[in-house]
C-alpha cells in the first residue's frame, strides 16, 4: 500500500522545503508521517468545515497550501474551535501536510499558476531569492509578464475580477497612471514586494492583503496595484490535485485524489 513518505518525496523534488521563508511552517503539520494513504484531499486552508468534509469523505491525508499551524497551541482546551479541529483530525487518523512559501517560490508552482490564470505571457521571475537545490535554477516569489493587449487600470481591475472570479478588488491608481502592458503578480500578502515589482519593470502589480499605509506608499511610488484579496490562491487546491494525479499515474500509485469543495473565503462583499 502507498505510504505518505513516497508522496512527500515526490512533492519535495518539486517544491523543496528549503525554499520556504524562515518564518514559515511547512511540511508535516499533524498526524502520522508514515501514514498509509488511499485518499488525499487538497485545499487552500485547513478549517473546521474542511476537516469535517475530509472525515465524511474518508480522507487519509489533507494536503494544504496554508499551514495548519503557524504558531504552537498554548493549550488543548477543546472549547476552542481550532483545538477541536486538531482533536477531530487525530481522532479520525487524518494526517496534514502543508506547502506554503516553498510552493510560492517553486518553479511551476503557485505564482506561475496565478500568472497563467491572469493570462500573462513571456513570464519571468522577480524578487529572486536563491536556487532550487535539485535543479539549481533560480527561484523567487513573484512573476512578471505581458498582457496580450495593453489596458487601462480600470480594465485591469475588471480583468482580475473575471480571471480570479472575485466579486470586488481594490485599485490603487496614481494620477500618473498610463496604459498597462507588463504586470507583476504575487499571491497572498505581497505588499513588501511592490518595489521589486516596480524595479522589474511592471506597469502594474497584482497582490493581496495590502495595508492602508503600504497602499499610500505604493501610490506615492506611482505604481498601479490591484488587490483581489488572499483567496485567489485557491488555485493551489486544483493544481495540487492535478500534480498528485499526474504523479499517481506515472508512479503507478493506487491513490484517490479529491479537491475540497469548502469555500474558506472569510469575507463577504456587500
Amino acid at each position: 500500500m502507498l505510504k505518505l513518505p513516497a508522496i512527500i518525496k515526490q512533492f519535495e523534488l518539486f517544491a523543496d522545503p528549503s525554499l520556504a521563508e524562515n518564518w514559515d511552517h511547512v511540511g508535516l503539520q499533524l498526524g502520522n508521517p508514515a501514514a498509509k494513504v488511499k485518499t488525499v484531499m487538497t485545499c487552500l486552508d485547513v478549517r473546521p468545515a474542511v476537516v469535517q468534509e475530509a472525515i465524511e469523505q474518508g480522507v487519509d491525508v489533507i494536503f494544504s497550501h496554508h499551514p495548519l499551524m503557524f504558531k504552537p497551541a498554548k493549550d488543548l482546551d477543546l472549547s476552542n474551535p481550532q483545538n477541536q479541529m486538531y482533536a477531530d483530525l487525530l481522532t479520525h487518523g487524518i494526517t496534514v501536510y502543508s506547502a506554503h512559501t516553498n510552493l510560492d517560490s517553486a518553479n511551476g508552482g503557485m505564482n506561475d499558476w496565478l500568472a497563467a490564470q491572469l493570462g500573462l505571457t513571456k513570464v519571468e521571475k522577480f524578487a529572486i531569492s536563491g536556487a532550487d537545490p535539485h535543479t539549481m535554477e533560480a527561484v523567487g516569489m513573484g512573476r512578471i509578464g505581458d498582457l496580450p493587449t495593453a489596458v487601462t487600470p480600470s480594465e485591469l481591475a475588471q480583468l482580475v475580477k473575471q480571471r480570479f472570479q472575485v466579486p470586488a478588488v481594490r485599485l490603487i491608481q496614481p494620477e500618473t497612471a498610463k496604459t498597462i502592458k507588463r504586470v507583476a503578480i504575487l499571491g497572498g500578502a505581497g505588499g513588501s514586494f511592490y518595489q521589486a515589482a516596480k524595479e522589474a519593470g511592471a506597469d502594474a502589480y497584482v497582490t493581496g492583503d495590502l495595508s492602508y499605509h503600504v497602499a499610500q506608499d505604493i501610490q506615492a511610488a506611482e505604481l498601479v496595484v490591484v488587490d483581489p484579496g488572499h483567496h485567489i490562491e485557491v488555485v493551489a487546491a486544483h493544481q495540487l490535485a492535478t500534480l498528485l494525479m499526474d504523479w499517481s499515474q506515472a508512479q503507478g500509485w493506487d491513490l484517490k485524489v479529491l479537491t475540497s469543495t469548502v469555500n474558506t473565503e472569510p469575507f463577504e462583499f456587500i
